[in-house]
């Protein structure tokens, strides 16, 4: 179906109901039809041992409409909110990561560019078709040789007859072979031969003739099996129409983006780290060693206060996000924050995993046991989206230059006048009152930015509580996080520098020097 041409099939179903809806209900909802698929239906611990999603499982969450809360009231939606967006993918994780994942995929990287980019044209279509028949959308950025290096990425397209042919090889896509719609990435081919430098989108509809996706290979992925991943292979037609129109430039439009994403990663983690939390409070008061319940020793209280520590960092950043992204807002220069919450909240995931784990001992260490199944899939929250050792050298970088343009060499000085660390800077004083050296080796560039995006995280924190947020879970959150940024700067002010031995083989058997 031509989506410029495709008539509208808005029903009663989708305006009236859902914007009438109290959210409260609408989340009540939702959390109620989780439960019954993941745990009385089926057996999440089961189900997550399998490749893909029952359809029974999709049927009956996806009839509850949750991804309405990224489409605009005007075509059917509950408005696009960020605090209902942050607040669905909380619900969704609490129960199952891979679906608050499918959720963030569709929300953040399909149905908000488009919202903010489509030509109007083409709205109304796609919206009726998600509100009304379930259907979904993902991205496709990435390709082999390429993942971290987007800029260069070698899908091309050309302009051909009414629209463009976009020609490439896209893999690591969530949601390959599911979506009905994708959002493709691609440079413009000159005549000459060259790909320039911008980056151009485009909805391509696989139900439409021309477009659709051959999926060469799907992966085995490690982690997250019930979302597909593959490698796409792209020769499609794409109508003039569905070509995104950037504000400014393409490169900028893709910044907006993930940008936008990256400050929306709390809403999955809110959910995550809050079954964690109540996972290892339940079972650690059962367990009992040594006579008395496992809650009550120093070291278990000690990982139970880092989880709860986690989930008050993540509450801030949920808050942060919500009082601050606005869709109409230009994200694209907003890189240090956007980078520093999705670094340390990924991190902080697996971190929480990593405990809760350890917290039930060989027990956890099974596909289908909740902290087994957590601390897989997890992981690739760090390297997906922006690597997060790339992102703290972003941050770095970024911060850097900040400083340089301020004229300020301090580390204190500078925080103290920053928007987003004037608060924390004057807690933590006695530990960022340095000289900052601006030329750092990369690994001291990752360890700043793993110490300021602390600091960031530490001032969302300080503003939850001003909020009236549960006093002693603030100060147990700020404590963590202080000790956090002390043991960083300890590294970091290490100045022993480790290199890599490449033939390291040669006197290095320690069976040479067994003494008989």
């Amino acid at each position: 179906m031509n989506l410029a041409t495709s008539p509208s099939i808005k029903t009663q179903n989708s305006s009236s109901v859902f914007q009438s809806i109290p959210f409260n209900d609408f989340l009540d909802d939702l959390r109620a039809r989780m439960k019954n698929v993941f745990r009385t239906r089926a057996n999440i611990d089961e189900l997550a041992l399998k490749r893909g999603m029952p359809p029974f499982v999709m049927r009956e969450i996806m009839g509850a409409n949750p991804l309405a809360v990224a489409i605009p009231e005007a075509y059917g939606g509950r408005g696009g909110k960020t605090n209902e967006v942050l607040a669905t993918l909380a619900a969704a994780s609490y129960e199952s990561f891979a679906m608050s994942l499918t959720f963030g995929i569709n929300l953040a990287l399909f149905l908000q560019p488009v919202v903010k980019y489509a030509r109007e044209e083409v709205k109304q279509p796609i919206f009726d078709r998600f509100l009304n028949h379930q259907h979904m959308g993902g991205l496709m950025i990435t390709e082999p040789g390429y993942g971290s290096d987007a800029l260069n990425m070698q899908s091309y397209y050309i302009r051909s007859g009414n629209g463009y042919n976009v020609k490439g090889l896209k893999h690591w896509a969530g949601l390959t072979g599911w979506a009905e719609y994708w959002l493709l990435t691609a440079r413009e081919k000159t005549p000459a031969g060259d790909l320039k430098r911008d980056i151009d989108f485009f909805i391509c509809d696989v139900n439409s003739p021309g477009q659709q996706i051959e999926v060469e290979e799907l992966y085995k992925n490690l982690g997250l099996y019930q979302i597909p991943y593959g490698r796409n292979r792209i020769n499609v037609q794409i109508p003039e129409v569905q070509k995104l129109v950037p504000h400014t430039t393409g490169i900028k439009m893709m910044l907006d983006l993930l940008h936008r994403s990256r400050l929306q990663f709390p809403g999955m983690a809110m959910g995550f780290l809050h079954r964690l939390l109540d996972e290892a409070i339940a079972f650690t008061k059962e367990r009992r060693i040594g006579g008395k319940p496992l809650i009550e020793h120093d070291q278990v209280q000690q990982r139970i206060t880092k989880l709860q520590a986690s989930y008050t960092i993540c509450s801030a950043m949920c808050l942060n996000t919500s009082e601050k992204e606005d869709l109409n807002a230009d994200l694209s220069g907003n890189g240090f924050e956007a980078n520093s919450i999705k670094s340390v909240i990924t991190d902080l995931m697996q971190d929480a995993a990593q405990s809760v784990t350890q917290l039930f001992g060989a027990t956890a260490y099974r596909l289908n046991h909740i902290a087994g199944r957590s601390l897989i899939d997890s992981r690739p929250f760090q390297i997906f989206e922006g690597s997060n050792d790339i992102l703290y050298t972003q941050i770095s970088e970024n911060f850097i230059k900040m400083m340089k343009k301020g004229k300020e060499s301090n580390l204190y000085q500078f925080l103290s006048r920053f928007s987003l660390t004037s608060k924390s800077a004057s807690q933590i004083k006695n530990l960022v009152d340095f000289e900052l050296k601006t030329q750092l080796p990369q690994r001291k560039m990752v360890e700043l930015g793993q110490i300021l995006g602390r600091i960031v995280s530490f001032e969302m924190v300080i503003n939850l509580g001003e909020k009236g947020f549960r006093y002693d879970l603030i100060e147990n959150g700020l404590s963590v996080l202080k000790h956090e940024v002390s043991a960083l700067l300890n590294g970091f002010h290490n100045s022993e520098t480790p290199m890599v031995i490449e033939n390291y083989e040669e006197n290095s058997s320690w069976l040479n020097y067994f003494q008989h």
